[in-house]
Protein backbone atom coordinates (compact mmCIF):
# COMPACT_ATOMS: atom_id res chain seq x y z
CA UNK A 1 0.00 0.00 0.00
CA UNK A 2 1.32 3.30 -0.89
CA UNK A 3 1.15 6.46 1.64
CA UNK A 4 -1.58 7.48 -0.39
CA UNK A 5 -4.12 4.75 -0.37
CA UNK A 6 -2.59 4.53 3.64
CA UNK A 7 -3.68 8.05 4.05
CA UNK A 8 -7.55 7.32 2.53
CA UNK A 9 -7.89 4.58 4.52
CA UNK A 10 -6.78 6.22 7.67
CA UNK A 11 -9.41 9.19 6.90
CA UNK A 12 -11.68 6.52 6.48
CA UNK A 13 -11.74 5.39 9.87
CA UNK A 14 -11.22 8.94 11.54
CA UNK A 15 -14.46 9.59 9.63
CA UNK A 16 -15.98 6.41 11.15
CA UNK A 17 -14.64 7.71 14.76
CA UNK A 18 -16.24 11.10 14.34
CA UNK A 19 -13.59 13.42 13.21
CA UNK A 20 -14.79 16.78 13.12
CA UNK A 21 -13.78 17.58 9.66
CA UNK A 22 -16.09 14.42 8.36
CA UNK A 23 -19.32 15.50 9.91
CA UNK A 24 -21.77 16.14 7.19
CA UNK A 25 -23.80 20.06 7.88
CA UNK A 26 -27.25 19.74 8.88
CA UNK A 27 -30.29 20.78 6.80
CA UNK A 28 -30.05 23.75 9.35
CA UNK A 29 -26.69 24.71 7.35
CA UNK A 30 -28.23 24.34 3.82
CA UNK A 31 -31.48 26.26 4.63
CA UNK A 32 -29.50 28.75 6.04
CA UNK A 33 -27.04 28.88 2.81
CA UNK A 34 -30.38 29.45 0.63
CA UNK A 35 -31.09 32.46 2.27
CA UNK A 36 -27.83 33.84 1.58
CA UNK A 37 -26.52 33.40 5.22
CA UNK A 38 -23.71 30.93 4.68
CA UNK A 39 -19.81 30.44 6.01
CA UNK A 40 -16.81 27.97 5.46
CA UNK A 41 -13.55 27.73 6.10
CA UNK A 42 -10.02 27.02 4.57
CA UNK A 43 -8.11 26.80 8.01
CA UNK A 44 -9.10 25.90 11.42
CA UNK A 45 -11.29 28.77 12.61
CA UNK A 46 -11.24 31.72 10.32
CA UNK A 47 -14.30 32.23 7.68
CA UNK A 48 -13.02 32.73 3.96
CA UNK A 49 -14.45 36.02 2.87
CA UNK A 50 -17.43 36.24 0.81
CA UNK A 51 -15.44 38.68 -1.35
CA UNK A 52 -13.11 36.03 -2.27
CA UNK A 53 -15.95 34.03 -4.15
CA UNK A 54 -17.49 36.20 -6.22
CA UNK A 55 -21.61 35.44 -7.35
CA UNK A 56 -21.28 31.60 -7.17
CA UNK A 57 -24.61 30.96 -9.15
CA UNK A 58 -23.89 28.82 -12.22
CA UNK A 59 -20.19 28.74 -11.57
CA UNK A 60 -18.79 25.10 -11.62
CA UNK A 61 -16.62 24.82 -8.42
CA UNK A 62 -14.51 21.78 -7.74
CA UNK A 63 -13.79 21.05 -4.20
CA UNK A 64 -10.46 19.78 -4.23
CA UNK A 65 -9.63 17.34 -1.23
CA UNK A 66 -12.78 18.90 -0.04
CA UNK A 67 -15.23 16.20 0.60
CA UNK A 68 -16.92 15.32 3.48
CA UNK A 69 -20.31 17.37 2.73
CA UNK A 70 -19.49 20.25 4.59
CA UNK A 71 -18.64 22.79 2.36
CA UNK A 72 -19.77 21.69 -1.09
CA UNK A 73 -23.58 21.74 0.11
CA UNK A 74 -23.13 25.11 0.93
CA UNK A 75 -22.06 26.13 -2.70
CA UNK A 76 -24.73 24.31 -4.18
CA UNK A 77 -27.06 25.93 -2.37
CA UNK A 78 -25.58 29.52 -3.48
CA UNK A 79 -26.00 28.28 -7.04
CA UNK A 80 -23.01 26.69 -7.75
CA UNK A 81 -22.85 23.62 -10.20
CA UNK A 82 -20.76 21.38 -7.79
CA UNK A 83 -17.90 18.77 -8.47
CA UNK A 84 -15.85 16.93 -5.40
CA UNK A 85 -12.35 15.40 -5.21
CA UNK A 86 -11.08 13.45 -2.36
CA UNK A 87 -9.30 9.62 -2.02
CA UNK A 88 -11.96 8.83 0.78
CA UNK A 89 -14.75 6.81 0.27
CA UNK A 90 -16.50 7.83 3.51
CA UNK A 91 -16.09 11.41 2.83
CA UNK A 92 -16.99 11.02 -0.45
CA UNK A 93 -19.95 9.45 0.45
CA UNK A 94 -21.14 12.13 3.08
CA UNK A 95 -20.91 13.88 -0.33
CA UNK A 96 -23.76 11.78 -1.39
CA UNK A 97 -25.60 11.72 1.65
CA UNK A 98 -26.30 15.34 1.91
CA UNK A 99 -26.41 16.13 -1.84
CA UNK A 100 -29.77 13.16 -1.60
CA UNK A 101 -31.04 14.54 1.53
CA UNK A 102 -31.16 18.55 0.00
CA UNK A 103 -31.79 17.39 -3.39
CA UNK A 104 -29.11 18.83 -5.20
CA UNK A 105 -26.75 17.12 -7.81
CA UNK A 106 -22.94 16.95 -7.63
CA UNK A 107 -20.20 15.20 -9.44
CA UNK A 108 -18.58 12.74 -7.35
CA UNK A 109 -15.05 11.55 -8.17
CA UNK A 110 -12.92 9.16 -6.43
CA UNK A 111 -9.06 10.14 -7.52
CA UNK A 112 -5.76 11.26 -5.99
CA UNK A 113 -4.79 14.56 -6.18
CA UNK A 114 -1.07 14.16 -6.58
CA UNK A 115 -1.49 12.45 -9.76
CA UNK A 116 -3.09 14.49 -12.92
CA UNK A 117 -6.31 15.70 -12.12
CA UNK A 118 -9.19 13.77 -14.58
CA UNK A 119 -10.46 16.91 -15.73
CA UNK A 120 -10.13 18.89 -19.08
CA UNK A 121 -8.12 21.97 -19.03
CA UNK A 122 -10.60 25.62 -18.20
CA UNK A 123 -12.59 23.56 -16.67
CA UNK A 124 -13.38 25.21 -13.29
CA UNK A 125 -14.63 28.55 -12.49
CA UNK A 126 -13.31 28.50 -9.05
CA UNK A 127 -11.45 25.27 -7.23
CA UNK A 128 -11.96 25.44 -3.60
CA UNK A 129 -9.00 23.61 -1.56
CA UNK A 130 -8.90 23.57 1.94
CA UNK A 131 -5.49 22.31 4.46
CA UNK A 132 -5.23 18.88 2.70
CA UNK A 133 -1.91 19.19 1.00
CA UNK A 134 -0.26 18.20 4.10
CA UNK A 135 -0.93 14.69 3.32
CA UNK A 136 0.75 15.32 -0.31
CA UNK A 137 4.76 14.68 -0.79
CA UNK A 138 5.14 17.14 -3.71
CA UNK A 139 2.79 19.83 -3.85
CA UNK A 140 3.83 22.07 -6.81
CA UNK A 141 2.50 19.25 -9.05
CA UNK A 142 -1.15 20.42 -7.69
CA UNK A 143 -0.81 24.12 -7.96
CA UNK A 144 0.10 23.30 -11.59
CA UNK A 145 -3.12 21.18 -12.06
CA UNK A 146 -5.21 23.52 -9.99
CA UNK A 147 -4.09 26.19 -13.18
CA UNK A 148 -4.53 24.29 -16.15
CA UNK A 149 -8.07 23.14 -15.31
CA UNK A 150 -9.12 26.94 -14.38
CA UNK A 151 -10.48 28.89 -16.60
CA UNK A 152 -8.81 32.18 -17.51
CA UNK A 153 -10.01 34.52 -14.72
CA UNK A 154 -10.57 31.68 -12.50
CA UNK A 155 -10.19 31.38 -8.43
CA UNK A 156 -8.05 29.06 -6.62
CA UNK A 157 -9.31 29.25 -3.34
CA UNK A 158 -6.29 27.12 -0.83
CA UNK A 159 -5.89 26.66 3.00
CA UNK A 160 -2.35 25.49 3.70
CA UNK A 161 0.37 24.48 6.79
CA UNK A 162 3.20 26.61 7.02
CA UNK A 163 5.49 23.96 8.80
CA UNK A 164 5.45 25.01 12.27
CA UNK A 165 3.61 22.02 13.73
CA UNK A 166 6.09 19.52 12.45
CA UNK A 167 8.83 21.01 14.83
CA UNK A 168 6.66 19.67 17.85
CA UNK A 169 6.28 16.07 19.28
CA UNK A 170 3.83 15.61 21.40
CA UNK A 171 0.27 17.48 22.31
CA UNK A 172 1.70 20.04 24.78
CA UNK A 173 3.85 21.43 22.05
CA UNK A 174 6.47 22.75 24.12
CA UNK A 175 9.60 21.05 23.03
CA UNK A 176 11.02 21.47 19.03
CA UNK A 177 12.15 18.11 18.51
CA UNK A 178 12.08 17.61 14.05
CA UNK A 179 14.10 19.39 11.81
CA UNK A 180 12.73 20.50 8.48
CA UNK A 181 10.93 19.27 5.92
CA UNK A 182 9.00 16.80 7.84
CA UNK A 183 9.07 13.96 5.67
CA UNK A 184 8.43 10.85 6.58
CA UNK A 185 9.38 8.87 3.81
CA UNK A 186 13.13 9.99 4.53
CA UNK A 187 13.14 9.74 8.26
CA UNK A 188 12.14 7.06 9.76
CA UNK A 189 12.17 8.76 13.51
CA UNK A 190 9.70 10.95 12.15
CA UNK A 191 7.18 8.12 10.80
CA UNK A 192 7.00 6.78 13.96
CA UNK A 193 6.01 9.94 15.41
CA UNK A 194 2.77 9.68 13.16
CA UNK A 195 2.10 5.97 13.71
CA UNK A 196 2.38 6.63 17.27
CA UNK A 197 -0.02 9.90 17.24
CA UNK A 198 -2.07 8.40 14.47
CA UNK A 199 -1.52 10.94 11.96
CA UNK A 200 -1.59 9.06 8.89
CA UNK A 201 1.70 10.15 6.64
CA UNK A 202 2.30 13.90 6.22
CA UNK A 203 4.28 16.22 5.15
CA UNK A 204 5.51 19.95 5.80
CA UNK A 205 5.97 22.51 3.16
CA UNK A 206 7.92 25.76 2.82
CA UNK A 207 6.39 28.63 1.80
CA UNK A 208 8.47 28.31 -1.16
CA UNK A 209 6.42 25.06 -1.85
CA UNK A 210 3.30 26.90 -1.17
CA UNK A 211 3.20 30.26 -2.37
CA UNK A 212 5.98 29.98 -5.16
CA UNK A 213 4.94 26.89 -6.35
CA UNK A 214 1.32 29.10 -7.00
CA UNK A 215 2.99 31.44 -8.64
CA UNK A 216 5.65 29.43 -10.69
CA UNK A 217 2.36 27.50 -12.51
CA UNK A 218 0.84 30.92 -13.40
CA UNK A 219 -1.15 32.01 -10.60
CA UNK A 220 -1.58 35.63 -9.60
CA UNK A 221 -1.88 36.17 -5.66
CA UNK A 222 -4.02 38.57 -4.57
CA UNK A 223 -4.95 37.82 -0.62
CA UNK A 224 -4.63 35.93 1.56
CA UNK A 225 -4.79 35.36 6.06
CA UNK A 226 -2.46 33.47 8.75
CA UNK A 227 -4.64 31.07 11.48
CA UNK A 228 -3.79 29.18 14.23
CA UNK A 229 -4.58 25.42 15.32
CA UNK A 230 -7.62 26.49 17.06
CA UNK A 231 -6.93 24.46 19.99
CA UNK A 232 -2.94 23.69 22.11
CA UNK A 233 -0.41 26.09 23.37
CA UNK A 234 0.07 27.28 19.87
CA UNK A 235 -3.11 28.43 19.29
CA UNK A 236 -2.68 29.57 22.94
CA UNK A 237 0.04 31.96 22.08
CA UNK A 238 -1.49 33.42 19.06
CA UNK A 239 0.88 31.53 16.64
CA UNK A 240 -0.26 30.82 13.06
CA UNK A 241 0.58 27.29 11.81
CA UNK A 242 -1.53 27.78 8.41
CA UNK A 243 -1.73 30.21 5.69
CA UNK A 244 -4.98 30.87 3.12
CA UNK A 245 -4.66 32.54 -0.30
CA UNK A 246 -6.68 33.64 -2.95
CA UNK A 247 -5.43 33.13 -6.55
CA UNK A 248 -6.62 34.07 -9.97
CA UNK A 249 -5.62 32.47 -13.04
CA UNK A 250 -4.11 35.08 -15.38
CA UNK A 251 -6.33 36.21 -18.53
CA UNK A 252 -4.79 35.48 -21.83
Amino acid sequence: MNYQEHNAAVIDRWVEEGWEWGKPVDHAVYEAALRGEWSVGLTPTKPVPHAWFGELKGRRVLGLASGGGQQMPVFAALGARCTVLDYSERQLESERLVAAREGYSIEIVRADMSQPLPFADASFDLIFHPVSNCYVREVRPIWRECCRVLRPGGVLLAGMDNGLNYLFDGEDEREVVNRLPFDPLKNPDQMAQLERDDCGVQFSHTLDEQLGGQLEAGLILTHLYEDTNGEGRLHELNIPCFVATRAVKALK
